[in-house]
C-alpha cells in the first residue's frame, strides 16, 4: 500500500495544475500494478482547502466538485483510509524532539507517524525531502519520461 501525500493528490485531481500529468501518470501506473493507495483525513482536509483556492489555481476545483472527488476516492476499490492512533501520536512526539523540527514540519510529520505506525512505508509525493529525514521510506518513483 503507497500512502499518498496531498501534494500529488492535488497535482492528479487539478488539471492547470504544472505536474498533473505526472501525478496522473505515476498514480495511474501504481494502480495498474495492483497497488493500494492509502489516505488520511488530513490529506482530505488538506486537498479540499488547496484545491479550491482560486489564488492558486486559475481554474480551481468548486468545493461540491472537490468533496465529489474525495467520496469517489474513498469508495475506491483501490484505496484504503488510515487514521491516527497512539502509536502514531508517540512516534510523531518522537521525531519531533528527535530530529529537533519546527512548526512548520507539523503536518508532515504526523503524516509520516500516522501512515508509519499504520505499517506503510512507502509514499507517493513531491516534496521528497520533506520525509527523507525520517529514513523510514521510500518513495514511489516518478516516471523519467515526466519528470523533466
Amino acid at each position: 500500500m503507497i500512502g499518498i501525500d496531498t501534494d500529488i493528490l492535488i497535482a492528479y485531481e487539478v488539471r492547470v495544475h504544472p505536474r498533473h500529468a505526472v501525478a496522473r501518470a505515476t498514480l495511474s501506473q501504481a494502480m495498474a500494478a495492483g497497488e493500494r493507495l492509502a489516505f488520511l483525513p488530513q490529506v482530505i482536509s488538506e486537498f479540499i482547502h488547496v484545491s479550491t483556492d482560486a489564488k492558486r489555481f486559475s481554474v480551481c476545483l468548486t468545493m461540491d466538485a472537490a468533496l465529489q472527488r474525495m467520496q469517489a476516492w474513498q469508495s475506491a476499490n483501490e484505496t484504503e483510509m488510515i487514521f491516527p492512533n497512539d502509536e502514531a501520536l508517540a512516534l510523531f512526539s518522537k521525531w519531533m524532539r528527535e530530529f529537533q523540527l519546527g512548526r512548520k514540519r507539523v503536518l508532515d510529520t504526523m503524516l509520516a507517524a500516522t501512515y508509519f505506525a499504520s505499517g506503510l512505508t512507502k509514499l507517493a509525493t513531491f516534496n521528497v525531502s520533506d520525509f527523507a529525514i525520517f529514513k523510514a521510506f521510500e518513495f514511489l518513483e516518478i516516471p523519467a519520461e515526466l519528470s523533466k
